[in-house]
């Protein structure tokens, strides 16, 4: 189209690739106003029609509603704030959507029941302050009065799970099983477990951080090389690893090597193998974007299956022991 020369709306349609009926709806709307009208009274347009419906044509394939591209194309509004509100809303749209598919996907994988759907779907619509208010009363739950005391700050925050504003499909994922887990009362109970154990060790010592590194920690690095050689755990050659870990242990809580001890580190180790803590920490890495945990299980199964095979069964007497310790 040239100049001030007025054309009929089908040489619009073939010069846009819009079809007549579109042209003539847009038009009915205000949004290509016809320029004139010819001596039968069809509608002409002007040489800024072709340009007027390329940017309409565009808004709407973006999602705009036709009273705000009106108000675009006839400059009452800037675009760039409608580009940016619009954008904002999308944003939050895809957000719903990435939820709703990562519902979708896991109920898929799990073959979930009505009820575990429901409560899937409840927590991927939390919003971050409803979120964190789960993730507190999880940790509530679990660390109660503890929770105050110096040593516990750093388990507690390794423990939260932060999910990101535009989080990947599979942290969405990893947040609706952990959410669910962390619901548990049992998965509750054995993590409060763990906490007391820990808080009952530095009772042994006064209160004082517990010394060295944690039970757990020093079986991994004592009974890892023998279950990479495949050494039998009931085999003489675990007797130097049971060694080490139980002295380890006797001498962080001063204490001696004894039954009631021994009943007491294999409490704890059978807590800390729960493989419901260790699918905990790998979702929680899988959330916050850290490095996969390795798995202790291999480990703890090993070196526990050896401490119970040199370790007297508990008796009466030295169950109350045990207790008392």
């Amino acid at each position: 189209m040239d100049g001030d020369a007025l054309h009929p709306i089908g040489e619009l349609a073939r010069r846009t690739g819009l079809t007549v009926k579109t042209i003539r709806f847009y038009s009915d709307h205000g949004i290509v106003p016809p320029a004139g009208r010819s001596p039968a009274g069809y509608r002409l347009y002007g040489a800024d029609a072709v340009a007027r419906l390329a940017l309409v044509r565009t808004l709407r394939e973006l999602g705009l509603d036709l009273p705000t591209i009106r108000e675009v194309v006839d400059r009452k509004i800037p675009l760039p704030d409608v580009a940016a509100a619009h954008a904002e809303a999308l944003a939050v749209q895809i957000r719903v959507l990435r939820l709703r598919h990562a519902v979708l996907m896991a109920v898929a994988r799990r073959g979930s029941t009505p009820e575990e759907t429901e409560l899937m779907h409840k927590l991927a619509g939390l919003s971050e302050d409803e979120r964190r208010r789960l993730v507190g009363d999880f940790l509530d739950a679990v660390f109660g009065a503890l929770g105050a005391a110096p040593a516990s700050a750093g388990v507690m925050r390794s423990m939260t799970p932060e999910l990101p504003d535009s989080p990947e499909p599979e942290q969405l994922d990893a947040w609706l099983e952990l959410a669910e887990l962390s619901q548990d009362p049992d998965f509750r109970a054995a993590v409060r477990r763990l906490v007391e154990d820990d808080a009952a060790d530095r009772a042994a010592l006064g209160g004082a951080p517990v010394p060295r590194r944690h039970p757990v920690a020093v079986v991994r690095d004592a009974a890892g090389p023998a279950v990479a050689a495949g050494v039998d755990p009931d085999s003489p050659r675990a007797d130097p690893v049971v060694t080490s870990v139980i002295a380890h242990y006797a001498d962080a809580l001063g204490r001696r090597d004894d039954t009631a001890l021994r009943h007491r580190l294999l409490a704890r180790l059978v807590a800390a193998g729960d493989p419901r803590r260790e699918r905990y920490l790998q979702l929680l890495a899988v959330v916050n974007g850290w490095q996969a945990p390795e798995s202790l299980t291999p480990v703890l199964d090993w070196f526990t299956r050896a401490l119970r095979a040199r370790t007297p069964a508990v008796t009466t007497g030295t169950a109350d022991t045990f207790r008392r310790a």
